[in-house]
């Protein structure tokens, strides 16, 4: 099969068609190789080009420059590893392998899907919203988006009252496997989530402000004094009173 090389930019390629080498890009250059794509669930790995190892057999390949992923992304690092494609983005890059378009309006067409997919993908890189193949395990792709959902309704919500009943059926997923997900996933609870957050947070705030120790522990979702002391004694070592002492 014949690879088309889409050339998008001085700082990106979009090579289309598997069965050949990729053609030559500079060497400290990210490969976003994508497979997977005819059925689910599809997955993207980002490589080094340097390393060499085997991405020239994916049917989508993008080739770029890290300083315009840093541009793309504010600066902030787009790591290597190996991702499960969101849905959604798995239709943008089946519009690019399976363009039927004739030329030259097929290459413009590739050109700009090329664009659209390595912006989305980045932006959810950096936000954290993909899924690693590798610690989903078992999962299959749904069940491991829910379960990141999840972690992102305890990040975002930790200061309320949220038990394990509410997270998993708020993200659509049943309790035990919500459980045994999570900690394949994270290698911690969805309790031991919840408490990272909560004291992680009252150790900056009895550092940074004057606020009662029993106003932090409320404040951090505690609902009296004794469990925060106890909660954060066994996190930090000491319990709270102790660590603003230290701190001053």
């Amino acid at each position: 099969m014949t690879k088309q090389c889409i050339e998008v930019s001085p700082e990106m390629r979009s090579y289309v068609g598997a069965g050949l080498p990729l053609p030559p890009a500079p060497r400290d250059w990210l490969l976003f190789a994508f497979d997977g794509l005819a059925e689910a669930p599809a997955r993207v790995a980002i490589v080094s080009n340097a390393a060499d190892d085997g991405m020239a057999g994916a049917a989508l390949v993008f080739a770029v420059d890290p300083a315009a992923c840093g541009r793309l992304t504010g600066e902030r690092p787009v790591g290597t590893g190996r991702w499960y494609l969101p849905t959604d983005l798995r239709s943008v890059a089946l519009a690019i392998t399976d363009c039927a378009l004739p030329e030259p309006a097929r290459a413009t067409l590739r050109l700009a899907k090329s664009i659209e997919l390595l912006l989305a993908l980045l932006t959810r890189a950096v936000a954290g919203e993909l899924v690693a193949a590798d610690s989903a395990g078992e999962l299959l792709e749904g069940d491991a988006m829910r379960i990141l959902a999840a972690r992102r309704m305890i990040d975002e919500n930790w200061r309320e009252k949220l038990t394990l009943d509410e997270i998993a059926r708020s993200c659509g997923v049943n309790r035990a496997k919500l459980t045994r997900g999570f900690r394949a996933m994270f290698r911690c609870s969805v309790a031991d989530a919840l408490a990272e957050n909560r004291l992680t947070r009252a150790r900056h705030m009895l550092r940074e402000t004057d606020l009662a120790v029993s106003s932090i522990g409320y404040a951090c979702g505690y609902q009296n004094n004794a469990s925060f002391t106890r909660a954060f004694s066994r996190r930090f070592g000491m319990p709270p009173s102790q660590l603003r002492q230290v701190a001053a």
